[in-house]
């Protein structure tokens, strides 16, 4: 093992590595519920979209592992899945097979872009000061998916204020957009979910102010045990016996290869009058596909050293091959059946427990395929137990707003809007986006227009024809 994935060199052990893929697969499990449930909506499969994520997920995490020798797990993208399912089939009138075809040539793209200079170009044009503002939108981004994830948030929305979509025959299965009428409050902390999360932070808090090792881990365990003592989890009501892979392989017949079929790529490709929509939709899911694994992998690998840069603007190799390992999964996820693969930031919980190489993607990838043997067998973990170790982590990435210039006026706002924006707006892409369109107006207003990399002035230009794509449909 240490001879394969360098264990002595990173300063790390097997122990170590297993504990921090364990902790990373169970922060991220949900993903086998939650997308077979999204993207069954378009009239997709459900058991066959299943196996499809576990395939997608295997695929790129094993390649994370023996090829990156880096501990991240990649899975279908919480926001991508939910852009492919509402935005591109509900909203533009694609099929389902179409959208496949689109993330397949997503992949496609954004591979061509990272085996050529355009992608080393994107990362040496990011400042050092919205470098350090990725970074800490990252732990701003995770620790508001920890505190969502343990129910504490509730949003009251005024009457008129919100459309619903998808309601079809089922409406629990509507989507809801409400505008900034939307509040957030804190909860009644009078359900056991809350209070097993509110006990599962002061367990986590715990550990981790003792430095205890593998006490991410251990607080998982322990709040699963507490959640099971006071009746969260219902043992007795899991299907142990449950076996769904047969039906499962079924399903994925239909889903297997539909992406490529005439029904899919065939029938973008035909369809020459949607060619313009087509386009604005792949471009979309290349820049939140492309951004959200920059912005996870510089986010969370400069603060520990494993993805690190050897000067001011250049990238680190593993940075390449992370980003390979991404791009490849997306077209394998989509052959398979599912949407766009990515680098998962619930990843940053399991290099908080120590993970440093691939050896923690390894553990991922081997819990993802044994999965689909045993999946009632992640009812187990509640997200209640999960959910402390994305905020503890998200406070500790805080620590790079110290190396921003708050000072300086026109570094402050662009690195206030990358950091802060992440969370606001529930995505890495879109805190990006705003951080790059004010760095460049701020540095215009103050006649530093040099300042500005070319690549910058491109990728604006980009995310403005994505905001008026979006303001279109």
């Amino acid at each position: 093992m240490d001879k394969l994935f360098k264990l002595k060199e990173h300063g790390t052990d097997v122990r170590t590595e297993v504990l921090a893929g364990l902790t990373t697969f169970f922060a991220m499990s949900y993903i086998l519920f939650v997308n077979p449930q999204m993207l069954s909506q378009t009239g997709m499969p459900v058991q066959g979209v299943f196996l499809a994520t576990i395939i997608g997920s295997v695929v790129g995490t094993l390649m994370m592992a023996f090829y990156a020798n880096l501990p991240y797990a990649q899975a279908p993208g919480m926001g991508l899945n939910a852009f492919f399912t509402f935005t591109v089939v509900f909203g533009m009138g694609y099929t389902w097979k179409e959208a496949l075809g689109m993330v397949f040539i997503c992949g496609i793209i954004s591979l061509i872009i990272t085996l050529t200079n355009v992608r080393k170009m994107i990362i040496e044009s990011i400042p050092t000061t919205l470098r350090s503002a990725i970074s800490a939108g990252i732990g701003v981004f995770l620790a508001y998916v920890g505190i969502k994830n343990a129910g504490l948030l509730k949003f009251s929305i005024d009457p008129g204020t919100y459309t619903v979509a998808g309601e079809g025959a089922d409406k629990a299965q509507a989507a809801i957009t409400a505008n900034a009428a939307a509040v957030p409050g804190l909860v009644d902390f009078n359900t056991p979910a809350v209070l097993v999360a509110i006990a599962g932070l002061a367990i986590t808090i715990f550990f981790v102010v003792k430095g205890i090792k593998g006490g991410i881990i251990l607080s998982i365990l322990t709040t699963t045990v507490l959640a099971i003592a006071v009746g969260l989890v219902n043992l007795s009501g899991i299907d142990f016996a449950s076996n769904n892979l047969s039906a499962a392989v079924n399903d994925l017949g239909t889903l297997f290869g539909a992406a490529l079929g005439s029904e899919g790529l065939g029938s973008l490709i035909s369809n020459t009058s949607r060619l313009p929509e087509t386009l604005m939709a792949i471009l979309a899911f290349s820049l939140t596909d492309i951004f959200d694994t920059i912005g996870t992998l510089i986010g969370t690998g400069e603060k520990v050293g494993i993805i690190a840069s050897s000067g001011e603007n250049n990238e680190s190799a593993k940075l390449d091959k992370a980003l390979y390992s991404d791009l490849v999964a997306t077209s394998v996820g989509a052959i398979a059946g599912t949407s766009n693969v990515t680098t998962y930031i619930e990843s940053a919980a399991g290099i908080g427990a120590g993970g440093r190489t691939g050896l923690t993607a390894l553990v991922v990838a081997i819990c993802f395929a044994l999965s689909s043997f045993f999946s009632p067998l992640l009812a187990i973990v509640p997200s209640a137990a999960t959910a402390p170790i994305l905020i503890i982590v998200g406070i500790m990435m805080l620590s790079n707003l110290k190396n921003i210039p708050w000072d300086d006026m026109s570094e402050a706002i662009p690195a206030f809007f990358t950091s802060i924006f992440m969370g606001f707006s529930y995505s890495i892409t879109q805190g990006i986006a705003v951080g790059f369109l004010t760095y460049t107006l701020a540095k215009i207003v103050k006649g530093q227009v040099k300042e500005v990399h070319v690549m910058i002035w491109i990728l604006d230009a980009l995310f403005i024809l994505n905001y008026i794509s979006m303001a279109l449909n």
